[in-house]
Order: C-alpha cells, then sequence, then structure tokens
C-alpha cells in the first residue's frame, strides 16, 4: 500500500468520521458505524477508491509517478 491521503485530506477525514460516529451514538442507531470507514483511511494514510481511480493527494511521487515523469 502506497501512501495516497495526504495531510489535509486526512485531517477532513478525521472530523467526518468523528462526527458520523458522534452522530450514531447521539442518534442511537449503527449508522454510526459508517464514520469507521473515513477514520480508519486517514489512520493508514490510504484509499483504495484512490488507488483504484489514481489520485493521491498526499503530494509525495510514486514510483508509477516517477516513471511516467
Amino acid at each position: 500500500m502506497t501512501k495516497n491521503i495526504g495531510s489535509m485530506d486526512k485531517k477532513i477525514r478525521m472530523i467526518v468520521g468523528l462526527a458520523i460516529i458522534a452522530w450514531g451514538f447521539y442518534a442511537k442507531n449503527w449508522w454510526g458505524a459508517v464514520g469507521l470507514v473515513p477514520l480508519l483511511t486517514a489512520l493508514i494514510n490510504w484509499c483504495p477508491p484512490y488507488a483504484l481511480l489514481g489520485l493521491n493527494t498526499c503530494g509525495v511521487k510514486t514510483s508509477t509517478d516517477k516513471e511516467n515523469n
């Protein structure tokens, strides 16, 4: 897994994830568990959809980026 989440993206994901989890606790339902997805992707610095689409917000060049330049 190559890091594909930048610092600003990471902060936004953490805030959104925690907000969804907090809403789930407040509403007393399991939909708050959806907040684990952005939170976990922020913690591991890797997003599967970004990898599939070739997106990268971290600004670090990967080996494939270096080959294309």
